[in-house]
């Protein structure tokens, strides 16, 4: 039993140094003079914050950081309640084809966006949609619906079927029921769910890659690819913008880290 517990502390010890011994090494190298040759790990002779400054006025970082914004804090809250409301029709209500429905929404979890990203540029291209905010916002709000309705499905179906047919004796309508009796029980799912939609929206690449031309317009990662591109020798100011991409996405982790747990550990225990 100890040998047991020794092996699994001594993985995750070893999971936890391979993510974090990468980090602190972009950390070092971005506190590094602009332009420094780096090899390996290394701790800077003079620490050099000016490189952020750099990296942010060189990578039009404040269009960019606003278009990323712009755009998670559509996508989230839409993708997140469309989730929810289909959900709430396949596991609670059972609306007709259900099942062939959620099976669709499994299925959509196999399709990467690399196979239909040429087909949704001319599509939305057709109706104007392209090099267009409100295009990018629907088209990750489609693509992240499959994971949300399957998330949501679960955990409606592992709530105590007592409590939806009280509600209903009581006169609850079905919104009623949602409103008041499912989702105050739900925050740590819905909260784990929006987590992730706003990794997922902020990360998001290709698909902005290819829906916006226009430089300005694009998010942080797009523009990350093209300061890549420019500055390749410079590996602090690479470094430096590359914290500056993955911020915001640390800062929304812990902020909801407590919720995102929770919600992650009711899904596996209920799982």
């Amino acid at each position: 039993m100890r040998g047991g517990v020794g092996i699994r502390y001594g993985v995750l010890v070893l999971m936890t140094a391979m993510i974090l011994v990468p980090f602190i090494g972009i950390i070092l190298a971005a506190l590094h003079p602009p332009g420094a040759q780096l090899d390996g790990l290394s701790i800077p002779d003079r620490w050099s914050w000016e490189n952020f400054a750099l990296a942010w006025e060189r990578g039009n970082f404040t269009a960019l950081m606003r278009s990323s914004l712009l755009i998670a804090v559509c996508v989230v809250p839409l993708s997140v309640v469309l989730a929810t409301l289909a959900a709430y029709g396949l596991a609670i209500l059972k609306v007709w084809g259900h099942r062939t429905l959620s099976f669709g929404f499994v299925l959509g979890l196999t399709l990467p966006i690399e196979v239909i990203v040429v087909a949704l540029y001319f599509n939305l291209r057709e109706v104007g949609l392209t090099n267009s905010y409100t295009g990018i916002i629907l088209a990750e709000a489609a693509l992240f619906m499959p994971f949300g309705v399957y998330w949501m499905q679960t955990h409606f179906s592992n709530v105590p079927g007592e409590l939806v047919e009280a509600a209903r004796i009581d006169g609850a309508r079905d919104l009623i029921v949602l409103a008041r009796v499912l989702l105050p029980i739900s925050w740590p799912a819905i909260t784990t769910l929006s987590v992730l939609y706003f990794m997922w929206s902020w990360n998001q690449f290709m698909l902005v890659l290819v829906m916006m031309q226009d430089p300005d317009r694009r998010t942080a990662p797009g523009g990350l690819g093209l300061f890549v591109g420019q500055y390749t020798t410079d590996i602090p100011l690479l470094a430096a913008a590359c914290l500056i991409v993955i911020a915001p996405i640390v800062v929304v982790y812990l902020i909801f880290q407590r919720s995102f747990v929770n919600g992650i550990t009711q899904g596996a225990i209920k799982g």
